[in-house]
This record gives structure tokens, sequence and C-alpha cells, in this order.
């Protein structure tokens, strides 16, 4: 994974091949394939280390994103993280096609996650469709629509979350 993330950070993410992964690695190119079994999965192996480390400073980083600060306050710097994170990976996102779209695992997260802060915020109602609703204008997709086709500046797209997070939990 290493080489696959060298190669991104110095060529960019279409640089990456099976060949050209395992020439950076010293390996051969069966021992990748064997290993990841795709492009797509090495693409998916990436993203996940990549949303582990996110879900380790969710957990036990520092606040407001990490434990220690009020509830809405962490639920805004989620989301805030959130969005930049995959904006940062969008690319990889794409690129790791139906094996890593959309893992089941990190968004299951981010939902209990959001469930969790909304309950602690006092939210009334269906918290689990509510947490839905916050969630998916942060998912790649609907990123990919707004900051890649319509324009849309970032900073607009989070003021109106802010905004729709008010809403949701009366704040």
């Amino acid at each position: 994974m290493v080489a696959a993330q060298t190669l991104i950070s110095q060529e960019g993410i279409e640089s990456v091949t099976m060949d050209a992964v395992a020439a950076r690695a010293r390996v051969g190119k069966g021992t990748v394939f064997r290993r990841f079994g795709s492009r797509e999965g090495l693409m998916a192996a990436l993203l996940d280390y990549s949303e582990s480390e996110w879900q380790d400073l969710v957990i036990s980083g520092p606040p407001p994103l990490g434990p220690g600060a009020p509830p809405m306050e962490r639920l805004l710097a989620f989301g805030r993280s959130r969005l930049q994170l995959n904006l940062r990976f969008a690319d990889l996102i794409r690129a790791a096609g139906r094996a890593g779209s959309p893992s089941y695992a990190a968004y299951s997260f981010a939902a209990m996650h959001t469930r969790y802060l909304m309950g602690e915020i006092g939210v009334s109602g269906d918290v689990a469709l509510l947490a839905t609703a916050l969630l998916a204008p942060l998912e790649e997709p609907v990123l990919h629509q707004q900051v890649r086709i319509e324009g849309i500046a970032a900073h607009r797209i989070h003021s109106a979350w802010i905004e729709l997070v008010r809403r949701v939990t009366e704040h």
C-alpha cells in the first residue's frame, strides 16, 4: 500500500496501475494481484486505511471531533471533517468503484456516530432517517455533483449543512 500511496502523492491516482505498484514495491505483479485482487481492490484497501485513521480521530482524537466537546460542537466538527475527507479522497473513492462504494462499515460508523450525537443533543423524531438526511450531503457522489459539476464551493456546502443540522436539531 505504501507504494500505491507514494505513486498517488507523486504522480496522481491515474498513475496507479498494478504494474506500477509492483515495480515501486519491488515485487512481482502477481503478488500485488494476490494481495488486492484488482486495481479496484487496491484502491478500496487505501480507502479503508484512510477511513480507519479518520474513525480513530472521531473515537479518540482531540475535541471537538473527538470526545470532550459538547455534542453539538462534535456534530458540527464531524460534518466538516467528513466533508473534507470525502473531498480529499474523492478520486480514490471513485477509483475504488464497486470494491469501495460505499463501504458499509464506513457508512455504518458515520450513521451510528451521527445518531449517537443526535441523541445526546436530544433530537426527537425518527433519528435514524434524520441522520441519513444529515449524512447524504456529505457523501462523495453528492459532493461530486455539487463541487465538480455545478461548481459550488465547499464552504457554501458546509454552511448549508450547518443550517440543515441546526434545523434538524432545532438549535
